[in-house]
């Protein structure tokens, strides 16, 4: 679908985008994560054909979209941090004015207008100033704009900074009800609506891309341990007779629980394999309810900070590398300087 091949984008001698290569399959949800300075809204302006890369190239289903840039645009509906939005116009009029520009059809253009309304939830308002909506609302017509056309592809940039609490789960929903009918990319600061919204992760650092997995992928790699925490109702020897018999299982180890008359413990499995349905079956046959049981890999917080905080160590270890040998280079030239002066002498 989106196939971006050594891109690079350069101002002056900063370089934003570093050889970044990296694949958007079909129908489903990608998180772009990066901290600030990343490069993340410059390769979303790449994409989407707003500014031009220095090196590499973009392919929206299989078109250049420096090439071929009104058939590539056509496929790709963006919502940028900011809404471009008219504050003097009606939602109904904007939304018109908007499809006019994308160049629809007047024959398609009514029902096209009123089903991204109904899809974005703004039909109540659409005789209303746009100047007049919540924040919340303001969004919503800017993700209506993007979905004009019927767009394959959706990139929303930041789409739920500045909203309040109710609104942010109003805006997840719609996202992952997006992900149904198309491929959406979002960029976002708030990584636990990543890790509930997104079906893959792409995280940046510096212009380059150091991670590419699912969020439980990534937990599970960088934890670099396969293991569960559980919440067992029963006497710690029965729990462990039934552990026993369940294969996979490499450790268990136990820990008070809170919760009286129950153990907390730690398995560690071997291999990638779940086995979650075999421990339940096995303690419900002792008749030892579990009261809790989930993954102990990393967070994708916890994730984000450590690939974030390995490649900035990775960096200056370069630096101090590249210092040392210019300063190892002007000493060598010091040094012949010096015997041509003697030898002169």
């Amino acid at each position: 679908m989106i196939e971006v091949r050594n891109l690079v984008k350069k101002y002056g001698n900063h370089v934003a985008v570093n050889h970044l290569n990296f694949t958007v399959e079909k129908g489903k949800i990608y998180g772009f994560l990066g901290p600030n300075g990343a490069g993340k809204s410059t390769t979303m302006n790449m994409i989407t054909g707003y500014i031009a890369s220095t090196e590499g190239e973009i392919m929206i289903d299989g078109h250049n979209i420096l090439e071929e840039p009104e058939v590539a645009k056509k496929k790709i509906g963006y919502l940028p941090e900011i809404p471009p939005l008219y504050l003097d116009m009606t939602v109904q009029e904007y939304l018109s004015f908007a499809a006019e520009l994308k160049g629809i059809s007047k024959e398609k253009r009514k029902s096209n207008i009123e089903e991204v309304m109904s899809t974005t939830k703004v039909t109540e308002v659409k005789y209303r100033l746009i100047k007049n909506l919540s924040k919340g609302y303001r969004q919503r017509v800017g993700l209506a704009q993007a979905l004009l056309g019927y767009p394959e592809i959706i990139i929303l940039d930041e789409p739920t900074v500045g909203l309040d609490p109710k609104q942010i789960i109003e805006i997840r929903d719609l996202i992952k009800n997006l992900g149904r009918k198309h491929t959406v990319i979002l960029s976002s600061h708030i990584l636990s609506e990543v890790s509930a919204v997104c079906d893959q992760v792409l995280i940046i650092d510096k212009g380059r891309l150091v991670a590419s997995d699912t969020p439980e992928n990534l937990g599970k790699v960088m934890s670099g341990t396969n293991s569960l925490e559980i919440t067992v109702k029963g006497q710690e020897s029965e729990i462990r007779k039934a552990l026993d018999m369940v294969e996979n299982i490499q450790e268990v180890i136990y820990h008070d629980s809170l919760v009286k008359g129950a153990c907390d413990f730690t398995i560690k499995l071997s291999g990638d394999m779940d086995m979650r349905e075999n421990i339940f079956f096995a303690l419900a046959e002792v008749k030892c309810p579990i009261l809790k049981m989930q993954s102990s890999n990393m967070s994708l917080e916890e994730v984000f900070l450590k690939l974030t905080d390995d490649a900035e160590k990775e960096r200056q270890v370069e630096i101090e590398s590249e210092i040392f040998e210019v300063d190892e280079n002007n000493q060598e030239t010091k040094k012949t300087e010096n015997k041509n002066e003697e030898g002169e002498a």
